[in-house]
């Protein structure tokens, strides 16, 4: 039941996320903001993680796993209801940066609990699921979002209703703590040592949050730089997402059954692969489609598999630095990803796919080293 209930909160933070992000750039945009304007506006929720990652772990560590996720479903569910409240564009920046404040609070306590009374043989596959939870939620959210055809506030409340839902479920949860870290040892002194544990692992959040913010943000200007149709981008868009949602499951027990890091490099290799493919698929949609989908297949899963090996690599007293340090360098991903991606498009539009390639083949590299260094250990 635990598990049960703490992948249902992170569904239903998929969906509120997915449903906020198409829904204020829309109404955004119909009050007048410029498109750069909204793409600032909407790194506030990114903003928010990285501000209050410092301050988690030493709380988590005192009160435990069910306060932290109760205030982070809290402010959550707060902010939902006072979006269509008060229509302002600094408010809303505010309540956008609160987002990512209770999201992080309630992901990071979610997602150490999950690595922490999850047996390595099982852990992978309880991960997977507690990634393809989030994305079918994030994947419905546009749908909720469409809602406000009937009334403004709909998408809002109905977000905020089931949010309420999954966070009076927390009560039901028993009351447990991590394990103790030594009180002598400083934030950075854990995070230092998180990272000499387990850097390859690491590096895949980063990766992975490059890899979704550059296909969802900069792939539609590269179509459009290829004279596609708004039309076509919106049909092969959704195909990377989908890819990564049918196999998060399987790549999660294959990293279970034959090695997380023998996983992980067959990964990275045929995603790899799908996004050169690409370049040759350029003219086509229904080859863009295939090569996203099959890419999203092996590349969808980058995050839960990284959070799986991660908690492999490190010893329990570290796994809360490490999924507080997860959750950074994702949020610091998704911020560089779109300016780094989008800047290879304006050199040239093929060079889009190419730097994707390149931010793969670096935790691919990592995880080699890494295999070498223990070899010669």
């Amino acid at each position: 039941m635990r598990f049960a209930i703490l992948t249902g909160i992170v569904a239903i933070s998929g969906l509120s996320q997915g449903m906020l992000l198409p829904l204020l750039a829309m109404l955004l945009e119909e009050s007048g903001v410029s498109s750069t304007v909204n793409g600032a506006h909407a790194a506030a929720l990114y903003i928010g993680v990285l501000a209050i990652s410092p301050f988690l772990e030493r709380p988590l560590g005192k009160y435990g796993y069910k306060p932290m996720i109760l205030l982070g479903g809290f402010i959550v569910i707060g902010s939902l209801i006072l979006f269509p409240l008060f229509p302002s564009f600094f408010f809303w920046l505010i309540l956008r940066l609160l987002i990512g404040v209770g999201d992080h609070m309630l992901h990071f306590a979610t997602q150490t609990w999950i690595t922490d009374f999850s047996p390595p043989a099982e852990r992978g596959r309880r991960l997977s699921l507690y990634g393809l939870a989030f994305g079918l939620g994030f994947t419905a959210g546009p749908l909720l979002a469409s809602l406000t055809s009937l009334n403004r506030g709909l998408p809002f409340f109905l977000a905020a209703l089931l949010s309420f839902v999954g966070w009076v479920a927390v009560f039901w949860l028993p009351t447990e703590k991590p394990k103790p870290f030594e009180r002598s040892s400083s934030a950075a002194g854990r995070w230092i040592g998180a990272w000499r544990y387990a850097w390859p692992a690491l590096l895949l959040p980063l990766t992975y949050g490059f890899l979704e913010a550059a296909i969802h943000s900069v792939f539609p200007l590269y179509a459009l730089h290829k004279r596609m149709s708004t039309e076509q981008i919106a049909l092969i868009l959704p195909f990377f997402s989908f890819g990564g949602i049918l196999f998060q499951l399987p790549l999660g027990a294959l990293g279970d059954r034959f090695g997380r890091r023998i996983a992980i490099i067959g990964a990275l290799l045929a995603g790899i692969s799908c996004f050169l493919a690409a370049l040759a698929a350029s003219s086509s949609t229904v080859g863009l489609a295939a090569c996203l989908f099959a890419a999203g297949m092996f590349t969808g899963s980058l995050f839960s598999l990284g959070i799986a090996y991660m908690a492999d690599l490190l010893p329990k007293a570290l796994l809360p630095a490490g999924n507080l340090l997860s959750g950074m360098l994702y949020s610091l991903g998704s911020m560089i990803g779109p300016p780094l991606a989008g800047s290879a498009v304006d050199a040239a539009a093929d060079a889009f796919f190419l730097a994707v390639s390149a931010v793969l083949l670096i935790p691919t590299v990592g995880l080699a080293r890494r295999q070498e260094q223990e070899k010669a250990a």
